[in-house]
């Protein structure tokens, strides 16, 4: 569980010290796992390096990596392979949700990247279904795709505001359960991160926001008004985590209150999953000797 008071490096047999978790064994919520996350510690840094400088500098050098391994899955899907990736990003206001795709997703090729920030509905998104928005959004063969908010407002907002009746509620748990294992079959991993963040932190963030000038643009009014439901919005991430965890789209709770260790975690996260894809470069479809050969004649 993604508590952060698992004890990291344990000793197996012969008093040497077993490998640690892969990261998303620690954090992932377990499919039917009740969910209490006021059990979960959002200053935790499990599985995290030692400190700010040391987890700034881990962050930095997995940069490589993912930007090598992110290659690999666009130019294997421009050979037909139809595996993708989707992370998605959800949490309260100052979660840093935005602040993730500017330190994590920055170190992609924004080629093969596709953001995809929702906001309320619009007009024209409200006479459809509450997928078909979503849809519209998703990542193409060999790109990762990124949602900041994503059709979970639909159970959150929607339940918090009692934007619909609770029957529609329930029912929407389940397509979105289906809906997702669709796409699982369909090649693509999805990874949901939940960025907890602790009620206190979330207030200095936001007066941090009020206190800076240059920061007036990322507060809304409303987010007070959203603070003030804390315990419901609680209970209804808690509900949608409990839900909607499943082994073909887990969810994953990330400490927010550190937001280097986010930035890592997410990272990690990324890391592991494309590594679990292993995308290979596609091998030549033509006669590379041949047009070598050629090349060297125009000389």
């Amino acid at each position: 569980m993604a508590k952060g008071k698992k004890k990291q490096g344990a000793e197996g047999k012969g008093g040497k010290a077993s490998a640690p978790p892969a990261l998303r064994e620690l954090l992932r919520i377990p499919e039917g796992e009740r969910v209490d996350l006021s059990a979960y510690d959002a200053a935790a840094t499990p599985g995290g390096p030692q400190d700010k400088a040391a987890g700034v500098a881990a962050t930095a050098r997995m940069g490589e990596h993912l930007a090598h391994l992110q290659e690999r899955l666009w130019a294997a899907g421009s050979a037909g392979d139809r595996r993708r990736i989707l992370l998605i990003l959800q949490g309260m206001d100052t979660s840093g949700k935005g602040g993730t795709v500017k330190h994590v997703i920055g170190l992609f090729n924004p080629s093969g990247c596709r953001i995809k920030a929702f906001k309320a509905p619009t007009p024209e998104e409200l006479k459809h279904p509450f997928l078909w928005r979503v849809m519209k959004a998703l990542p193409e063969p060999g790109e990762i795709g990124i949602f900041d908010r994503s059709h979970y407002e639909d159970v959150l907002i929607a339940r918090v505001r009692e934007l619909v009746t609770r029957s529609q509620l329930g029912r929407r748990y389940g397509q979105i359960n289906r809906f997702e294992k669709s796409l699982a079959d369909d090649g693509v991993t999805i990874v949901k991160c939940f960025l907890h963040i602790s009620y206190e932190q979330q207030k200095r963030r936001l007066l941090e926001r009020l206190d800076n000038p240059d920061k007036y643009w990322k507060f809304n009014p409303g987010d007070i008004d959203d603070r003030a439901l804390w315990p419901a919005y609680q209970e209804a991430y808690e509900i949608a985590l409990e839900r909607c965890s499943t082994d073909a789209a887990p969810w994953y709770v990330i400490p927010a209150d550190r937001k280097w260790y986010r930035n890592w975690a997410v990272s990690k996260l990324l890391t592991e999953h494309l590594e679990a894809i292993d995308p290979q470069y596609p091998k030549a479809e033509f006669d590379v000797a041949e047009c070598r050969r050629r090349l060297l004649a125009m000389d």
